[in-house]
């Protein structure tokens, strides 16, 4: 019951933070970079800012890339879709980077897209889980987080063995949840589970009493949650608060279960989370160097442990972005987006390399990582 799911599903799928360095603009190679470093997701974004930081530190003094040093041109999105629309305005047109990693939230990614289209500049997605992303005909995203559906494939063997009768849904009202929850939902029908209450939350909600009460009265024997850790958080105490005694399980790989353990406490026991990169574990990942490499540089910088889950997905991404770069030969967008098609990448996150998504003549890259279940049990990370 209690079986931990290790399974890498390729196997089953074909105000701005000041610029980092003193180097000036000209002798450097921009990359730009959007995230929300204010705002409902503010915890995510700025983890993963750190791990994009750290593989800038790494890069450029391993030399950089093309004879120069590269610098991330930082702006927050402050959680908002159209402020996320504003950062990329900015990021291509005044600071003219021909790349971008962003934007976390896939509603903030989607926001972004047609400016991509507009400017014709790539971006690297590093977080967003959508269908939509990659499916809907823009060449100029390569996204390397999976993709709802990707991560509900990955936990369907699990269905069985875990015992799940009947299921109900917490998802926040917004393309990252209302897209894990369809998935889910989806592949647990298939398997022959009902599914009792769907309830969706407002991304900057702290009360869930409503919900769960719903929830409680449904007499499912699991829930899956799917939000960033700051509503995580607050569910799990509201749950415990309540009585609720259905099992736990989080999506989307933003759970931070370090975190859940010092904010949540006793609460955050008994639940289940899906991750895409084990720290706690980094010799069970298929690259174990890199991501022991990883979790040293993060611990060296004095960083808080629950944003490891979260900053690989930052050092992937531009260390995805720079292969490509390399690749081009020069620094140009077009250059970037065609070479970004044969990378070839040792990730934290396993193997990067991009498969087509979407129409033909329009596809988007899509990379197919690794998924991971954790528990949590007697206030620490778990393996079974």
């Amino acid at each position: 019951m209690n079986r931990t799911i290790w399974a890498t599903i390729g196997a089953g799928l074909v105000g701005s933070a000041p610029l980092a360095g003193p180097v000036a603009a000209q002798d450097t190679i921009k990359i730009g970079v959007t995230q929300p470093l204010t705002g409902a997701f503010a915890a995510s974004g700025n983890y993963v800012t750190e791990g994009a930081k750290i593989a800038e530190a790494q890069i450029n003094a391993a030399g950089g890339v093309l004879g120069k040093k590269i610098q991330l041109v930082i702006e927050d999105n402050k959680s908002n879709p159209t402020e996320a629309v504003a950062t990329a305005e900015k990021l291509i047109g005044k600071d003219k980077v021909p790349v971008m990693l962003g934007a976390w939230s896939s509603t903030l990614t989607l926001a972004v897209m047609p400016k991509l289209m507009e400017y014709g500049v790539p971006m690297l997605v590093e977080t967003s889980s959508s269908g939509k992303i990659t499916t809907s005909g823009n060449p100029w995203v390569f996204r390397i987080s999976p993709t709802s559906e990707m991560e509900a494939k990955a936990f369907m063997p699990t269905v069985k063995t875990m015992g799940i009768k009947k299921a109900d849904f917490l998802s926040i009202n917004n393309d990252f949840g209302l897209g894990a929850a369809k998935e889910f939902s989806a592949m647990l029908k298939e398997q022959g589970v009902p599914i009792g209450v769907m309830e969706t939350m407002d991304p900057k909600a702290t009360d869930f009493s409503a919900q769960l009460a719903k929830i409680k009265a449904s007499g499912s024997d699991t829930l899956f949650v799917t939000t960033a850790v700051e509503q995580i958080t607050l569910i799990l105490k509201q749950a415990k608060e309540q009585q609720l005694k259905t099992r736990i399980i989080t999506t989307g790989g933003s759970s931070s279960p370090d975190q859940l353990i010092q904010q949540a406490g006793d609460a955050a026991n008994g639940s289940y989370h899906l991750v895409f990169f084990t720290p706690w574990f980094p010799e069970a990942v298929k690259n174990p160097e890199v991501a022991k490499k990883f979790v040293a540089d993060w611990n060296a910088r004095k960083l808080a442990p629950g944003g490891l889950t979260e900053g690989f997905r930052g050092w992937d991404g531009i260390n995805t972005i720079v292969a490509a770069i390399k690749a081009a030969g020069k620094a140009e967008p077009q250059a970037i987006q065609k070479a970004m098609w044969n990378v070839k990448v040792k990730g934290i996150n396993g193997d990067i390399a991009f498969i087509k998504q979407g129409p033909a003549g329009n596809e988007s890259a899509q990379n197919v990582p690794s998924v991971y279940m954790v528990k949590i049990d007697n206030g620490k990370v778990t393996r079974n």
